[in-house]
């Protein structure tokens, strides 16, 4: 690891170790106040519905924080974020850490010095619900701070993410002769996340009804659909489909300028994966890898990942120059 990595795991994991720290020590400074099963859910109105021992509490303060804390440590190190991209990356974890740390914190205060019944149980033990609000406000602040310490990062250059302009590599083919392309664009980890989201949908029906159970259900059904897409080029242009008729992305031949084949990273780029929209540019993410890119007419760009993308999007350009032959 280099020292500008090392620099950004740091200040990633930064705000996630001191909100531990702070719980953890409020914790030890209140522990002969505390019962001996803490308040540790609360319902809509603020009441309490489930309980949980003091250990537990902080086998779990210190997993979640720990765990998300790595997460945001390695998105900071692997993710490959340019420029301003990283600074708000790490801002965004200040505002978790924040927002989980106050809201474990408040949980505990809330059982110091509260009576317990014949089972240890904290009695009369409420959470007021502005305590959300206030919460929010710790990670807008946090969020500040974050972006504060992450302009003292040295960032190197933002690549450049567009596509071609019709200078890229070209197949040969015959007068007349008509050529296309295709292939799966799958991802191993989306099918197991749908299978999960159908099944969850599934035990929402019988346990929470039908109106918990349709959301995920349907989530269930468009991972499904789009677990191994199919990423089509010919004379009609880019086509990206799934297994069901909808949803279908269709990029017209005669609106892309050119097309190249590049190293793509979802997060960094297009802030996620699935059908993305950022500013200047589209585009279907399955995975990070190599990809299409497409410049269109309007001065956007296109891009989808898969394999052999370097075949496709030099079979573009061959037809976009015999559209323009043609016309």
């Amino acid at each position: 690891m280099n020292r500008k990595n090392a620099g950004r795991v740091a200040l990633a994991a930064l705000p996630f170790l001191l909100a531990l720290a702070v719980d953890l020590i409020l914790f030890a400074t209140r522990l002969d106040r505390l019962p001996a099963q803490l308040a540790s859910h609360f319902v809509g109105n603020g009441q309490v519905d489930d309980y949980a021992g003091r250990t537990s509490y902080v086998v779990i303060t210190t997993v979640l924080l720990v765990g998300v804390g790595a997460l945001w440590a390695l998105m900071a190190a692997k993710g490959g974020f340019p420029g301003p991209a990283l600074n708000r990356a790490i801002a965004g974890g200040y505002a978790v850490a924040g927002f989980l740390g106050y809201l474990m914190a408040v949980v505990l205060l809330v059982n110091v010095d509260a009576a317990q019944d014949a089972q240890g149980r904290a009695q009369d033990v409420s959470f007021p619900m502005w305590h959300l609000a206030a919460a929010l406000g710790v990670a807008a602040l946090a969020f500040g701070l974050g972006l504060l310490l992450a302009a003292l990062l040295p960032v190197g250059e933002q690549p450049s993410v567009h596509g071609g302009d019709g200078g890229g590599e070209r197949i040969a083919l015959a007068a007349g002769e008509v050529a296309g392309w295709a292939r799966s664009a799958g991802n191993r980890w989306l099918l197991p996340v749908a299978v999960l989201a159908c099944g969850g949908g599934v035990v929402l029906l019988f346990t929470a009804g039908w109106i918990a159970a349709v959301p995920a259900l349907l989530v269930g059904v468009l991972l499904v659909s789009f677990a191994r897409p199919y990423v089509a080029v010919d004379r009609r242009g880019i086509t990206v489909s799934g297994m069901l008729p909808w949803p279908r992305v269709h990029v017209p031949l005669d609106r892309i300028e050119g097309a190249v084949s590049r190293d793509i990273r979802p997060l960094a780029e297009y802030g996620g994966w699935g059908y993305r929209i950022r500013p200047g540019r589209t585009g279907v993410m399955i995975r990070s890898g190599e990809g299409i890119v497409a410049r269109l007419a309007d001065g956007r760009d296109f891009a989808v990942t898969v394999d052999d993308s370097e075949t496709a999007a030099a079979l573009l350009n061959t037809l976009i120059d015999q559209r323009r032959t043609e016309h």
